[in-house]
Order: C-alpha cells, then sequence, then structure tokens
C-alpha cells in the first residue's frame, strides 16, 4: 500500500476556500465559481494523508475555478487517515533509501497498522459507494470525473469500471492488479512519474499495452500516458568530490512536490493542467437552452 517514499512530501502553499460538507459524510466541497447549480462534477481522490493534509484541497479549488464545476474531495477515510507527512529528503528522482530509511518506515507503518487496516481498499470502496448514493440522491450531475493520487490513483482505477464515472485521471498511483487495469472501461489519462516504485517503466509499459490492444474494437476508450521526466543531470563539485544529481519526478510529484526545485514545481503545474485539459475533453455537458422570442 505504501512505501518510504509515501510518507515524504510537501506542503502545497496557501489557504483552502471550500468548506466540509456534514451531510456529504465530512466531504470538502470546492464548488464552481459561478455559485450556481453545477452540471459536472470532479471527485479528488486523495492520497494516504487523507483531509488532514491541505494538498487535495488547495488542488480541488485550482480545479473548481479553472474547471467551472463543484470539486469534491471524499473523506474515505472518515477523518482517520493511516499516515503523518513527513519531509525527509526532496521529492525527486535519483533518491535512493537507505536502510535506515526502511526501518524508519517499517516503524511508522507498524505504528499506524490498525489505520492502515481499517482503510484498507474494500472498506474504502464501500465508503465510496455510499458517496456516490448520496450524489445520485442530492445532486443532478450530468458528467463525473475523478482523478486519483497515489493511494488515490489506484482508487481511481477500481472505480474505472463502475458506473459512478465517466472519466479518470491516474497519478503516480499505488499498485494496480492486472485484473483491475483490464477492467477500466472509461477514458483514462495517466500521469507518471519518471521514478516510481508502483508504477516504473516496466508498469507504464504494461499498462499502455493493455489500452492500446483495444484499438478497433468496441472496448476502445480514449486515453493518454504522459511521464514528467527532469532535466539533464547536473554534475556537482562538492569538497573536490564531483557527483550527479538528477532532477527528475519521483513518486508523489503531482500532490506533494518540493516547489523549491523549479523542475519539480513546473512537473506538477504540468500535471495540474493535464488533468483539467482531460477533463474539459471528457466532461461535456449539455448547453442550458436558449428561449427566443417569436417576432
Amino acid at each position: 500500500m505504501s512505501c518510504p517514499r509515501c510518507i515524504q512530501g510537501f506542503i502545497l502553499p496557501g489557504e483552502p476556500t471550500g468548506t466540509i460538507q456534514p451531510d456529504f459524510h465530512h466531504a470538502y466541497l470546492a464548488r464552481a465559481p459561478n455559485g450556481g447549480p453545477s452540471k459536472r462534477a470532479v471527485l479528488l481522490f486523495t492520497d494516504i494523508f487523507g483531509l488532514l493534509l491541505q494538498n487535495p484541497k488547495i488542488i480541488a479549488d485550482t480545479m473548481a475555478k479553472e474547471l467551472g464545476c463543484d470539486v469534491w474531495v471524499p473523506d474515505y477515510f472518515r477523518g482517520r487517515p493511516p499516515m503523518s507527512l513527513t519531509t525527509m529528503m526532496p521529492d525527486r528522482a535519483g533518491v535512493k533509501m537507505t536502510p535506515w530509511d526502511w526501518v524508519k518506515f517499517t516503524g511508522v507503518a507498524f505504528q499506524n497498522l490498525p489505520a492502515l487496516i481499517a482503510s484498507r481498499p474494500a472498506t474504502v470502496d464501500e465508503r465510496l459507494a455510499s458517496f456516490f448514493a448520496l450524489l445520485k440522491e442530492k445532486k443532478t450531475y450530468e458528467k463525473i470525473g475523478a482523478v486519483g493520487y497515489c493511494f488515490g490513483g489506484a482508487t481511481a482505477a477500481r472505480m474505472g469500471s463502475t458506473n459512478y464515472l465517466n472519466s479518470i485521471v491516474i497519478a503516480h498511483p499505488a499498485p494496480i492488479s492486472d485484473s483491475v487495469l483490464k477492467s477500466i472501461s472509461i477514458t483514462t489519462a495517466w500521469v507518471c512519474a519518471e521514478e516510481d516504485v508502483f508504477f516504473p517503466e516496466s508498469k507504464r509499459n504494461k499498462a499502455e499495452a493493455v489500452f492500446a490492444a483495444r484499438k478497433e474494437t468496441d472496448k476502445f476508450v480514449d486515453y493518454e500516458f504522459k511521464v514528467y521526466k527532469g532535466g539533464q543531470p547536473l554534475a556537482l563539485v562538492i569538497l573536490g568530490l564531483s557527483e550527479m544529481l538528477i532532477i527528475g519526478t519521483a513518486h508523489g510529484f503531482a500532490s506533494r512536490p518540493n516547489l523549491e526545485l523549479p523542475e519539480i514545481k513546473a512537473a506538477h503545474e504540468e500535471a495540474l493542467e493535464q488533468t483539467i485539459a482531460w477533463f474539459q475533453k471528457t466532461l461535456i455537458v449539455s448547453e442550458p437552452v436558449q428561449e427566443t422570442t417569436a417576432g
């Protein structure tokens, strides 16, 4: 479910402008900027830190403004996310986990084992089913999309075979089984890190092959894969020693980036632009009927 890199990251600047909705299991809602009813909506499936981290709220606010629609962040951890954020090292490619990093991570995971079990995928899916039932009962959205990051990326993949959603974006996901991958039946965009312990190049290629194989069949759905790579390796000279520093993306860059690294900041922003453009393309709703006056 997670690895040492998954409990590392950085806080996005700014203050959330949306509100918590008690009637929707305490989900966060960034409303459409016009204040009126929204014909489409986007759900943001968080990483393992849930809504206690402000990052998903900040991202939801931006998407609501740019897409002109409601953006929801379900609290599928019920206020008890399994992990807490640390900032042990930059979020970039080329950083290898040391044995001591793994020891520390094992300790953190053991301490959070009850919360991890309480928020296993099957339980999260049940909670989301209840949330979707509320949306159907109380809202009149014509189209609904979802973007998921890390833990939420795997969640979005599982939701991709249901009738809840019309389109998804999967960003540097947690492990996705072959059966889940093959069952995705809606338009899907992939936001991929250059270096990702959960979704390395071999798995990216396998996933893309699954979608490509559907071409010219009745099971084909529109899709795209984008890998966010950094710049060229930089040669550093420290105390007479030469060292290569690779500024490339790693797992988590789209949801908890180190904005002090220009390449990572740019990749984070471009990934958000990709997500917004994908939903603009795939969540097309009907235009309001214009009344005419007979002359």
